[in-house]
């Protein structure tokens, strides 16, 4: 079973373009087809535009010299008078090893058995008594759900 091609004349607007490939929503673009590039990817992904005859909903497709777009009962030709560039994709960074976490410095040995602990326990009480505003933090029970406590204004 052999495959036909037909072959059919069309007008078509010729749409300059100075590198190849080209993406093909910036071809709808540049030819004029859409008022932007969120539009263009619209119609495409909506499968509104032909590429070569064949529906296309890839909005990066390559295009080249001589390809030939259909969209809304237009036709568009390629073309570019410059030779195609080798599409070069950038390297992806290698995962770099995070640094270790830093540790903790320890604990200060307290000077005093009584001194030391109603120093630590009065600074924690004062900062946690106050938020970020200065204003004192609500007291009463945390939620058991998420742990937090709650505010009033």
């Amino acid at each position: 079973m052999s495959e036909e091609h037909e072959e059919y004349e069309v007008e078509a607007l010729g749409v300059e373009v100075n590198v190849q490939p080209i993406e093909l929503y910036k071809v709808l673009k540049i030819a004029n087809a859409v008022s932007g590039g969120g539009e263009a990817k619209f119609a495409i992904a909506e499968g509104y535009v032909a590429v070569n005859g064949e529906l296309e909903q890839r909005k990066r497709r390559k295009v080249y010299d001589g390809d030939v777009i259909e969209f809304n009962n237009e036709f568009y030709l390629v073309l570019c008078d410059q030779p195609v560039t080798e599409v070069v994709e950038k390297p992806k960074k290698a995962a770099e090893p995070k640094p270790a976490p830093r540790a903790k410095s320890a604990p200060k040995p307290s000077k005093g058995k009584g001194q030391g602990a109603k120093a630590k326990a009065g600074s924690k009480g004062n900062q946690a008594s106050k938020g970020r505003s200065g204003k004192p933090a609500a007291k009463g029970p945390a939620d058991k759900a998420t742990g937090r406590k709650p505010i009033s204004f």
